[in-house]
Parts: structure tokens; sequence; C-alpha cells
């Protein structure tokens, strides 16, 4: 079986992704699991890619194992793109100091949902369009690049008063009705059914059939 580390502390992500690969001859891991502090990479990419490919080089080199990264965010058309790279940021204008710092994963994404909701105040529910988007890299212990995929989930952001709603899920999940009936949130569809339609068991599926190739070729 091969050990993947993930480079995430984020216990969601790591539980979706371990119910992802439940199937593959894969063990994943967190972070956490290896027992020791690791220092954060500072993510100054512009694009999603580019912030995946540093933890990914970072953490492999750091871990001395294979790596899986993500960076993943919420792209909102009325807001230009916006969250984008600061998704997991957006109410500190991606500032991750200060006030920032000292809040809990819950309380910043309530402060995230909150700023959205602000910023889309008196947008019509045809202009609310939105995407989650993920891109997955995979590096090697020596921090090569060996591939990179991404994942799209459709939908739009509820009005007030709808949204949010639903136990599951994290982030900006209760914010999101999914595409194509816009009649759930994310946050309400069960871990099994969302972990066939979101962005990121699309670039883990798109992953999964290059890592075959990988280490079929290691």
């Amino acid at each position: 079986m091969h050990r993947i580390v993930f480079a995430s502390q984020n216990p969601g992500k790591i539980r979706e992704l371990q119910a992802l690969t439940a199937d593959q001859d894969i063990e994943i891991i967190g972070l956490n699991d290896l027992g020791r502090a690791f220092a954060e990479p500072i993510e100054d990419g512009e694009t999603f890619l580019e912030n995946a490919t540093i933890k990914a080089v970072q953490y492999a080199k750091e871990t001395g194992l294979h790596c899986l990264a993500d960076d993943s965010g919420l792209i909102v058309d009325a807001l230009d793109g916006r969250p984008g790279v600061i998704s997991s940021h957006f109410a500190f204008d991606g500032n991750t100091e200060g006030e920032a710092a000292g809040l809990s994963r819950q309380e910043r994404d309530d402060r995230n949902n909150a700023r959205l909701m602000h910023d889309l105040e008196g947008v019509a529910d045809a202009d609310r369009t939105a995407r989650f988007t993920c891109t997955m890299v995979l590096a090697s212990p020596d921090g090569q690049v060996l591939a990179h995929t991404q994942g799209d989930f459709e939908g739009r952001i509820g009005q007030p008063g709808d949204v949010p709603r639903g136990d599951h899920g994290f982030g900006y999940d209760p914010l999101f009705l999914v595409a194509p009936d816009y009649t759930r949130a994310s946050a309400e569809l069960a871990p099994e059914e969302k972990n066939s339609m979101s962005h990121r068991a699309k670039a883990v599926g798109a992953m999964m059939q290059k890592l075959a190739s990988v280490f079929n070729d290691s």
C-alpha cells in the first residue's frame, strides 16, 4: 500500500479524501498523523495551481513522503471571481495574521460567510452563480511535481432567509445551492453523495488515474 501525506491540517478535508480513496491501494494520512509540527508554507501564488504546488513540494521534502496538496476555493461570478484564492480568509482580505490568526476555523468560516452575503446583497438569483474549484498536485519526496488535476462543482449562492442550511460540510457549504436545480445546499448533502459530485471528488478521481501510472512506473 502506498502511503501519501495530504498537506492539510483540516480534518474535514482529510476525512473527505480518505473516503474518496477508500477503495484504492493508498493510505492517506494528514500532517498531524506524523507526530511533529511543520512550518506552514507561504501561499503567495496568484492561482490555485501555484498555491497547491507550493504546499505539495515543501511538505514532500519535509516529510520524505509523496505528498498530495490541494488548493480550493469559491469563485463567485458577480464578484469577479472572488473570494478565489483568499476564500479561507475572505473576511480579512486574505490576511492570515492579526485578528484572523486568533479565530477558530468555525469562527473564521462564520466571518467569511457573513462577508460573502454582505457583498452579494441585492444581487438577483440568476446572477449569484458560483462554483467551488479544486486543484490538486502530487509531489515526490524529492520535490518533483508528478501530476496535477482540477475539478469544479457548480451552483449559486442562496439568498438571505433561504441559507444558511444543512449540517454537513464546512466553509461556504451552507450557502452554496447545488446546480442544476438549486434546491439543496451543499451542507445538506450526505457525505457519500457530496463525495460523488464535489470539486474535490472530481480532482481526486482524475488524480487516482494519474497515481496508478505514477506508482506503476516507479
